[in-house]
């Protein structure tokens, strides 16, 4: 006779009844001290995404409704904060300027990442994949404003060593940094570099999840590499682009360290973002009420720019 639970054969039976019960009671006391280790873990977890991402998203939107300047009390202004953004010609040109470089910056890290990751993915070797993967994702590692500071030299007018080196191939010199258009590829360029080896990373991974035999019958019937890639390969890692695609706008809607520490959002407000905007406002003004109406009304974007990402996803996704 064996002690047996929901089907499963646990051990064989003692002959003493009390003391297949001893050994029932010492399981059951088992499986609860390790529930009550999980359950406290993810208690854990999510008082601290409570207090950390929760806490001061609630605190921001409270506090949209007021006019505070840190040194006196509150005061509360109702939807006035919001009524003053869409009057406010630096939030509303703010706000076009990080539309325009979040879909910039993620179109070409997009594009450089599943470039780099189908050239990588036709490597045979283990040891070059290895290895590309983590030169292309070493620059991830590295803070934003080191990255941000280093090649603010690089495209400065008075270092001139980008133009230097394109000077050798007879390009004339471009104003990287103090020309709008140069401001805004600058940071197009920079911020996608920094970002590619993220979606590198997720399309090797997908890439090689691909299933052979798949791959075997479309080389049977006659396609070429590229038709396998855009009707095969990328149908079936679709999932894989969207997950890329939401991460990487997310990103870029919050861009904040590569414009205010190259640029200060110049020239003129060529490259003013709306993070820096609310940092300037709650920050350096001291309104940390319109700086938290301005939060909000990002997040509002995010929420918005996501939710149409999944709802195109249903026509666009192929999901196995």
């Amino acid at each position: 006779m064996t002690i047996t639970e929901g089907g499963r054969r646990l051990a064989p039976a003692p002959a003493d009844p009390a003391a297949a019960d001893k050994i029932r009671h010492a399981q059951r006391r088992e499986r609860r001290k390790e529930a009550g280790f999980g359950f406290g873990m993810i208690g854990l977890s999510m008082f601290f995404v409570a207090v950390f991402t929760f806490g001061p998203i609630v605190a921001s939107l409270v506090l949209s409704f007021f006019e505070w300047d840190v040194i006196s009390d509150p005061t509360f202004v109702g939807m006035a904060n919001y009524q003053r953004i869409f009057s406010d010609t630096t939030v509303v040109h703010s706000l076009g300027v990080t539309l325009i470089l979040a879909v910039s910056i993620v179109v070409l890290q997009l594009v450089l990442g599943l470039g780099l990751a189908v050239l990588v993915n036709q490597r045979r070797s283990n040891a070059a994949r290895t290895f590309f993967r983590t030169a292309f994702y070493l620059p991830l590692l590295a803070s934003t404003a080191s990255v941000s500071i280093f090649m603010g030299y690089l495209f400065d007018y008075k270092f001139d060593v980008v133009n230097y080196y394109l000077g050798l191939l007879s390009i004339p010199n471009i104003p990287w940094l103090t020309s709008p258009i140069g401001a805004m590829v600058t940071m197009v360029l920079v911020s996608a570099w920094q970002q590619t080896g993220f979606t590198f990373v997720l399309f090797v991974a997908a890439l090689m999840s691909v299933p052979t035999d798949v791959l075997e019958a479309a080389q049977v019937d006659g396609s070429g590499p590229l038709r396998t890639l855009l009707q095969i390969k990328i149908p079936l890692i679709s999932p894989t682009i969207l997950f890329a695609t939401v991460v990487a706008m997310i990103n870029a809607i919050q861009l904040f360290d590569q414009p205010y520490i190259m640029t200060s959002g110049g020239p003129g407000n060529a490259t003013t973002t709306a993070t820096i905007v609310m940092f300037r406002s709650a920050f350096q003004n001291l309104q940390f009420g319109f700086g938290s109406a301005i939060a909000i009304l990002l997040l509002l974007v995010i929420l918005a720019i996501t939710g149409i990402q999944f709802a195109a996803s249903r026509k666009l996704v192929f999901y196995q």
